[in-house]
C-alpha cells in the first residue's frame, strides 16, 4: 500500500518551503540589492539616514540572498591580459647583484676589481672582473649562491645558471627556475587582481588563468573596460630610493648602479637615484587616504616591522639627505629627511584629488603586480544589452515552461497536473539553491535552467508510463502506483547520475560560460530528482488517500 511516514512528509514540505523562501527575494531584486548594499556599508562605514532608509527596504527577518547576475546579464567589463613574465627575470637579476658583488669582493685577491656591465641583455647579470685568470674562482664563488628550485617540477635543479666568457661572469635564471617563476608570477597576479577588484565592492568577478601567461578578467556592474583597466592596469610599484642628484637634463647619464627617473608633477624635472631601493611597497601593511597638515588629499602608509626597522635605520643614518618616493618609475615626491622616522609610518603628498588618493591607497593595500600586463582584448557590455539578454532568456524559459505544462496536462491528465505542480516547486528550489550558494547566473546558465525544465518531467514520464503498464495487470490502482515508482526508480537514478557526471566534467574543464551552464545543470538535476521522487509522489499519495478512487486513468 502507499504509505509515507509523517516525518518524511514534514521534511519534504519543509524543504519545499525553505526553497520558496530562499527564492522569494529574487522577485524583488533591485529592492533587496539596495538593502544588502546598505547593510554592508553600515557595517563597514557606519550608519547614516540614507543607509538606514535603504536598509529598511527589505525586512530583516526574511532571507536576502540573491542570485548574482553575470557579466552578460548585468553589463560590465571584460579584459584579457597578458602578463609580461620576463619582466620578473630583470628584477630577479637586480636582486642578485649585491650578493654576487659581495661574494666576489670576498676573493678580491683572485679576481681584482669588480663592476657590473650595464648594457647586458635583459634577464641576465653580467659582472666584469679585472683579472681574467681569476674567472674559475669567481665562477665557484657565484655558483655557491645558487639555491634549490622551490617547485615539484624543478627537483634537483638550482635557481641560477652561471657561466663565464673572458673576464665576464654571466648569471641568469635556470630554465627550471624560469618555469617556477612564471607560475608564481601568474598566481600572484591573479591574487592581487582579485584583491584590487574586491576592494571596490564588485559582485562575483570572474578572474582566472588562461594558457601559460594570460588572465581573463570579467567584472559585472563596473562602468567600462577603461575603468577596470585603471583599477588593475598599473603595477602600483612603490619604492623608496636615496637621491644622488636633481637635474633638468633629460639626457643625463646615470652612473653604475643608478637610474634616471622623471618627476610625476613636473615633466622637466629629473632625479638620479640609487637603483637599489631602501624599502619597497612589499613592506607596506596598510595604506589609507587622508589629508596633510594643509588639508590637501594625501595617502598615509604603515610598514611591517621589518620595513619599519630598515626605514628607521636608513633615516637615522641619513638625516638631512633627500630621498625619493617612486611610484611606477615616477617620483611622487622627494622630501628631505628632517628627523629619523622610526615609527614605521609616513605620508605621501602630491597633486592628489580625493579620488586619486583613494585609488592609490587601494592599489597600495592590494600590493604591487609582479609584472606589467598587456591588454589583448577589452569589451564593455552595457546594462541595456544585459537587459536584452535577460528578456530573451526569460521569454525562452517561459515558452519552454508553458510548453512542458501543456504537454504534461494533455498527456497524463490529473497526474500531469501533479507533475506540473512539482515542476513549479522544482524551479523555485533551483533558484533557492542558487541564492543560497551565491552562484552567478549567466546567459548559458539560463540555457541550463531551460534544459532543466525540459528534463525535470523525464522522471515523471518514466513513472507514469510504468504505472500505465502496471494498471494493465489489474492489480489495483494503489499497487500500480507503488510498483510504478519502485520499478522506475533505477532508470531515473541512472539517467540523472550520468548527466550529473557530464555536468561535473564541464564544470571542471570548462571556462566561465561553460561553468555557468554546468552549475545550473547540476543543481537542476538535484532538484528535479527530489521533486520527481519525493514531491510528486507525496502529492499523488495525499490525493489518493483523500479520494480513494477504485480506478485511475493516467
Amino acid at each position: 500500500m502507499l504509505q509515507i511516514a509523517a516525518w518524511k512528509r514534514f521534511t519534504i514540505w519543509a524543504v519545499c518551503l525553505m526553497g520558496l523562501l530562499l527564492a522569494f527575494p529574487n522577485g524583488f531584486y533591485s529592492r533587496v540589492e539596495m538593502h544588502n548594499d546598505a547593510v554592508a556599508e553600515i557595517e563597514a562605514l557606519g550608519s547614516t539616514p540614507e543607509r538606514e532608509e535603504a536598509a529598511a527596504l527589505w525586512p530583516s527577518f526574511l532571507p536576502s540572498s540573491l542570485v548574482n547576475l553575470g557579466l552578460d546579464l548585468r553589463g560590465g567589463a571584460h579584459l584579457l591580459a597578458e602578463v609580461q613574465v620576463a619582466d620578473v627575470y630583470v628584477e630577479r637579476m637586480d636582486g642578485y647583484w649585491l650578493g654576487v658583488r659581495d661574494a666576489l669582493v670576498a676573493i678580491r685577491d683572485d679576481v681584482g676589481f669588480v663592476e657590473r656591465v650595464e648594457d647586458a641583455p635583459e634577464g641576465e647579470l653580467h659582472v666584469r672582473i679585472s683579472q681574467a685568470e681569476g674567472l674559475p674562482a669567481a665562477l665557484t664563488a657565484v655558483r655557491a649562491l645558487a639555491q634549490p628550485v622551490a617547485s615539484l617540477t624543478g627537483v634537483g635543479a638550482t635557481d641560477i645558471s652561471v657561466s663565464g666568457r673572458g673576464n665576464t661572469i654571466i648569471v641568469s635564471l635556470s630554465p627550471e627556475e624560469k618555469a617556477a617563476t612564471d607560475n608564481r608570477t601568474i598566481q600572484q597576479s591573479l591574487e592581487i587582481i582579485r584583491r584590487r577588484v574586491d576592494e571596490v565592492g564588485t559582485r562575483e568577478p570572474t578572474i582566472q588563468r588562461q594558457g601559460s601567461d594570460r588572465i581573463l578578467i570579467q567584472v559585472p556592474g563596473i562602468g567600462s573596460a577603461e575603468e577596470l583597466k585603471a583599477l588593475i592596469g598599473t603595477t602600483a610599484r612603490l619604492t623608496f630610493h636615496p637621491v644622488i642628484q636633481q637635474t633638468s637634463n633629460a639626457e643625463a647619464v646615470p652612473g653604475p648602479g643608478e637610474i634616471l627617473v622623471q618627476d610625476l608633477d613636473d615633466s622637466s624635472l629629473y632625479y638620479i637615484l640609487e637603483r637599489t631601493a631602501v624599502v619597497t611597497g612589499d613592506d607596506l601593511v596598510d595604506a589609507q587616504p587622508g589629508f596633510d597638515q594643509n588639508g590637501l588629499p594625501s595617502v598615509t602608509f604603515r610598514f611591517n616591522p621589518s620595513g619599519a626597522r630598515v626605514f628607521g635605520r636608513y633615516t637615522t643614518e641619513n638625516t638631512g639627505a633627500p630621498f625619493a618616493i617612486v611610484l611606477d618609475n615616477q617620483v611622487i615626491t622627494a622630501p628631505r629627511i628632517n628627523e629619523p622616522i622610526t615609527g614605521g609610518s609616513g605620508q605621501i603628498t602630491g597633486n592628489f584629488t580625493v579620488d586619486s588618493s583613494t585609488q592609490l591607497a587601494v592599489l597600495l593595500r592590494a600590493g604591487a603586480l609582479p609584472a606589467e600586463m598587456t591588454f589583448l582584448e577589452e569589451r564593455t557590455i552595457g546594462p541595456d544589452l544585459g537587459e536584452d539578454s535577460i528578456r530573451a532568456g526569460r521569454i525562452a524559459a517561459l515558452i519552454a515552461f508553458a510548453a512542458v505544462l501543456v504537454f504534461m496536462a494533455l498527456s497524463y491528465g490529473l497526474f500531469g497536473i501533479f507533475a506540473n505542480l512539482a515542476l513549479l516547486l522544482n524551479v523555485a528550489l533551483l533558484f533557492g539553491l542558487l541564492s543560497l550558494l551565491g552562484a552567478t547566473l549567466t546567459l548559458p546558465g539560463i540555457a541550463g535552467i531551460v534544459l532543466t525544465i525540459g528534463m525535470a518531467v523525464d522522471a515523471n514520464v518514466l513513472v507514469f508510463e510504468r504505472i500505465r503498464e502496471e494498471l494493465k495487470t489489474a492489480k489495483g490502482p494503489s499497487r500500480a502506483i507503488e510498483l510504478g515508482y519502485e520499478k522506475a526508480l533505477s532508470a531515473i537514478i541512472d539517467a540523472n547520475i550520468t548527466t550529473f557526471m557530464t555536468a561535473m566534467i564541464l564544470f571542471a574543464l570548462g571556462s566561465g560560460p561553460v561553468k555557468g551552464f554546468a552549475v545550473t545543470l547540476m543543481i537542476g538535476i538535484v532538484t528535479s530528482v527530489f521533486t520527481a521522487i519525493f514531491v510528486t509522489r507525496l502529492i499523488v499519495v495525499m490525493w489518493f488517500e483523500r479520494k480513494r478512487p477504485r480506478t485511475i486513468e493516467v
